[in-house]
C-alpha cells in the first residue's frame, strides 16, 4: 500500500506532461532536399534530407512518428539519410506525379511495401518493392524490388484503409483505359493476383503527358478525386467502397487546363485542385497569372478560383496534420498554404508565400500518405 502514492504521483506526472507523441504523417521530405516536421503542431523546416525529386515521394515512420525511411520511387533513404542496400534502382520516376507510396504490412511492424508508378505511361508500370526494417542493423534493406503488378499505368497512386480497419487498398489507374485498379494489402502480403477493376469515368490515354495528374482519397475514404492533365483538362470525383475496392459514380468539373494536384478539405466537403493553364507561359494574354487554385463544393457543385500564384508552376496539394492544405510551388523556397480549407470560396484563405522552407526549395511534389478514416 505504501507504493500507491508513488504510483499515483508517477501517473499524474505522465498525464500532465506536454504531449510529445508524433503522428505517422508528421514528417515530410520532398523537393530539393526540403522537409517539414509537424511534431510540435506548427510545421518547421527540416534541413537534413538527402532527396532531390521533381515530383512524387513518400515517407515512412513508426506509429509514434519517428523516421524510418523515405523515397522518390527510385532510391530509398534510411533514417540516417543514406541509401538502403538494394534500395537504389526502384523503377518509379522522379518525374511521375505520384511516383511512390509506402504501405506497412498489416501483419508486421517491420515490413513495408513501396509502390511505384512510372512516368507518362511508360512500360515499367506499377510495381512494388519490399523493405525489411530488421536488416542492416535495423536501418532497413530492400531484399525484393520491382515486382510487377500492372503495365502500363497513369501517374496516379493512392491508398486508403479497408473497411475492416486493418488491410489497405492501393488504387492506381490503367493507362489507355478507363479502369481504376485496386490491390488489397493484407497480413499475407500484396494480393497481386486479385485486383479489383472498375471501368468508369474518363479514359486515361493519348500522348504520354496525359498520364500526368494526382489521385487522392477523401478523409472518410468514401470519395476519390483525380486530376486529368492534357487533353482532358479537368477534375473528377468518384465514390469509393472501402469494403469492395470498387470505384463508381463519376462527376466531372472543367475545363481546367493542365489540371495537376488534388486534395480534399478535412471535412470532405470541398475538393481543391491546381492547374497551370498553358505552362509554356505563366502569364495569360490578359496579363493574369494562369496558375490557379480551384475549389469545388461537392454539395452545391460550385467550382471557383480561390487563389492564384506568382509562381510559374504549382503542383501537388497535401493536407497536413494541422488541417491546413499545402501547395507545392516549383523551385520556390515557400509553399502555398490554404489556411481554412473547410471554408467556402476565398474565405478558405490561400496564402501564396505561406510557409518558409528554411532555404530549401519545393518542386512539384509533396509526400503522399495512406488515408486513415
Amino acid at each position: 500500500m505504501r507504493h500507491l502514492p508513488l504510483l499515483a504521483f508517477s501517473t499524474l506526472l505522465f498525464l500532465i506532461q506536454p504531449a510529445a507523441a508524433q503522428r505517422p504523417t508528421d514528417l515530410w521530405y520532398f523537393g530539393r532536399q526540403a522537409g517539414l516536421s509537424f511534431a510540435n503542431g506548427a510545421p518547421t523546416p527540416l534541413l537534413n534530407g538527402a532527396m532531390t525529386t521533381y515530383e512524387g515521394c513518400a515517407v515512412a515512420t513508426t506509429r509514434r512518428g519517428e523516421l524510418l525511411f523515405y523515397t522518390d520511387g527510385q532510391t530509398v533513404w534510411n533514417r540516417l539519410h543514406q541509401p538502403m542496400p538494394g534500395g537504389r534502382h526502384l523503377m518509379g520516376s522522379g518525374s511521375s506525379t505520384q511516383s511512390a507510396l509506402i504501405v506497412p504490412d498489416p501483419g508486421s511492424g517491420n515490413i513495408f511495401y513501396v509502390f511505384t508508378v512510372a512516368a507518362q505511361g511508360a512500360p515499367d508500370g506499377l510495381r512494388y518493392s519490399v523493405v525489411d526494417m530488421t536488416r542492416a542493423n535495423s536501418l532497413g534493406d530492400v531484399p525484393r524490388a520491382n515486382l510487377l503488378l500492372l503495365s502500363p499505368v497513369a501517374e496516379k497512386l493512392a491508398a486508403v484503409r479497408h473497411a475492416n480497419g486493418r488491410d489497405v487498398w492501393v488504387l492506381a489507374h490503367r493507362w489507355r483505359s478507363n479502369a481504376f485498379v485496386a490491390y488489397l494489402v493484407t497480413a499475407e502480403g500484396v494480393q497481386a493476383a486479385q485486383p479489383i477493376l472498375s471501368n468508369v469515368g474518363s479514359m486515361n490515354a493519348g500522348p504520354g503527358g496525359n498520364a500526368i495528374g494526382a489521385l487522392k482519397f477523401s478523409p472518410d475514404g468514401r470519395q476519390v478525386g483525380t486530376a486529368l492533365w492534357r487533353d482532358n483538362n479537368k477534375f473528377e470525383v468518384y465514390d469509393f467502397d472501402r469494403a469492395t475496392g470498387k470505384v463508381s459514380n463519376p462527376r466531372g468539373f472543367g475545363p481546367y487546363q493542365e489540371a495537376y494536384g488534388v486534395e480534399f478539405s478535412p471535412d470532405g466537403s470541398k475538393l481543391y485542385g491546381t492547374c497551370n493553364g498553358n505552362s509554356a507561359g505563366a502569364i495569360s494574354r490578359a496579363g493574369a497569372s494562369e496558375t490557379q487554385l480551384i475549389q469545388i463544393d461537392l454539395k452545391t457543385k460550385k467550382a471557383e478560383t480561390v487563389g492564384r500564384s506568382s509562381n510559374h508552376k504549382i503542383g501537388a496539394l497535401q493536407r497536413g496534420p494541422d488541417g491546413k492544405i499545402y501547395v507545392a510551388r516549383e523551385d520556390n523556397s515557400f509553399l502555398g498554404v490554404i489556411e481554412n480549407p473547410n471554408a467556402a470560396g476565398p474565405a478558405c484563405g490561400y496564402v501564396d508565400d505561406g510557409l518558409n522552407l528554411g532555404g530549401r526549395r519545393s518542386k512539384l511534389g509533396l509526400p503522399g500518405f495512406i488515408t486513415e478514416p
